[in-house]
């Protein structure tokens, strides 16, 4: 369940249940809910199984089925949490972080502190021990705040932590995952100048020699190279293997020939630092590869697979805080004797967006469930980051066209927004990549 951390905040919250401290389940109604299933899943005397658009009929009494939006004792629990210390940590923060283009070091510490960058890393590593499910939850709550500290959470959990404990030997799970749980941040290096969406034609090479390689090459656009203490990079090992030939490796801040660039000056998400990375013959142990030799562009495929559930859960918390913190202000705010919300045509424009939030929360919960429960994900996953960003670029347009002048200053947050969710349809694959691999799976169905 979740650890001392989490529960101590809890508890401070008032919101600590006997359902959290009792064990692996919840119970609802006479049925068991398990942990880390999805709620809607009640298990009767056997457990069932569905697939996304199976044609399999399931009687009643296999399963009972409840809306996407019903949670675990334990999600709600996290969630509120997460909404309490987004409001009284990261809010005070948010327009200076935002200005200096830098990450407060007590936000990242307190993020630490909290599990929120291990929520689903064992306690045997001092992780939180939660669910998949949480983590988009946890994201989702903080970019309703910050894009940029949800971001951070989002990449640590769903890629960096993701990759250690999936395909790192058990030592290097006991090296590094205990760290990634406390304090050390990691970076994942895939991107170069010239291989972006064509993400497999990178330059990086490793060159083996003896029993270790030596890593020469330069990455593009990498996330908190600022603050990483640890690289992820993906660099070719058998270039004559072509993209086969791409491995996965383990590279500390501190190995000699490492050399962090410059940060971008970039209009949205700007508290998270993203530099070049350069590699002038970084010398690297056998045993710092992660996973098998050639196998790492199967691993950039299935993490940013599921990485991509993260970012939509990050441009879906997005647009639901602009879209909170708008409304209040169109319903205070009076024209011709009447709140602008009265309006008939604001009134319309105000619902289209809230169906259009509502559709991306649902696309963007059902790939969270389908990825915990071991289900089909890729075409899910890919619907709901393209719509969600999709969305977000409407909601804050739309935001800042309802708070009329004010809404076009950095008096409010409405522009920053608006300047933070543009990047939603270009990282983790841009909009038309995501279109392109819906495509590919639509025609694999017929």
């Amino acid at each position: 369940m979740a650890t001392s951390r989490v529960l101590c905040l809890l508890r401070r919250c008032g919101k600590e249940s006997n359902a959290l401290k009792s064990g692996l389940c919840f119970q609802r109604r006479g049925y068991t809910i398990r942990r880390n299933a999805s709620p809607y899943i009640y298990r009767m005397t056997h457990p069932c199984t569905f697939n996304s658009f199976s044609s399999e009929a399931l009687s009643h009494s296999d399963l009972c089925c409840a809306p996407l939006q019903t949670f675990t004792e334990e999600e709600i629990m996290i969630k509120e949490m997460v909404k309490k210390f987004a409001q009284e940590r990261v809010v005070p923060l948010v327009q200076k972080m935002d200005a200096e283009a830098k990450l407060d070091d007590s936000v990242l510490q307190s993020l630490f502190e909290q599990g929120l960058m291990s929520i689903e890393l064992g306690s045997e590593y001092g992780g939180t021990g939660s669910s998949f499910f949480s983590t988009i939850l946890v994201v989702e709550e903080l970019a309703k705040v910050d894009p940029s500290v949800a971001l951070v959470c989002e990449l640590q959990n769903t890629l960096t932590n993701k990759l250690f404990t999936v395909y790192g030997t058990e030592e290097q799970k006991r090296n590094y995952l205990p760290r990634l749980a406390k304090n050390l941040m990691g970076s994942f290096c895939l991107s170069e100048v010239g291989s972006g969406s064509d993400a497999f034609s990178l330059k990086t090479r490793a060159e083996k020699k003896g029993d270790y390689y030596i890593i020469n090459g330069s990455k593009m656009w990498i996330s908190f190279a600022e603050h990483a203490g640890v690289f992820l990079v993906m660099a070719n090992a058998n270039p004559s293997a072509g993209y086969k030939g791409i491995t996965c490796f383990i590279v500390d801040r501190d190995t000699e020939g490492l050399h962090v660039g410059k940060k971008e000056d970039k209009l949205g998400i700007r508290a998270t630092s993203t530099c070049p990375v350069t590699f002038e013959n970084v010398k690297v142990p056998e045993t710092k590869i992660l996973g098998q030799l050639g196998q790492g562009y199967k691993y950039a495929i299935g993490m940013l697979n599921t990485g991509r559930i993260g970012i939509a859960a990050q441009m879906l918390g997005l647009a639901q805080g602009c879209f909170d913190y708008t409304i209040p202000y169109t319903k205070e705010r009076t024209q011709f004797g009447r709140s602008i919300f009265d309006f008939q045509g604001m009134q319309h424009q105000i619902a289209q967006v809230a169906i259009q939030l509502e559709a991306a929360r649902l696309l963007t919960y059902n790939a969270a469930r389908l990825a915990e429960t071991g289900k089909p994900f890729i075409k899910e996953a890919s619907m709901a980051k393209y719509y969600a960003a999709e969305v977000a670029t409407v909601t804050t347009s739309k935001c800042i066209e309802w708070m009329g002048g004010v809404g076009f200053t950095k008096d409010y947050p409405i522009e920053k927004y608006y300047r933070d969710c543009k990047i939603g349809t270009i990282y983790e694959g841009t909009s038309i990549i995501q279109l392109n691999t819906i495509a590919k799976c639509i025609a694999q169905e017929y």
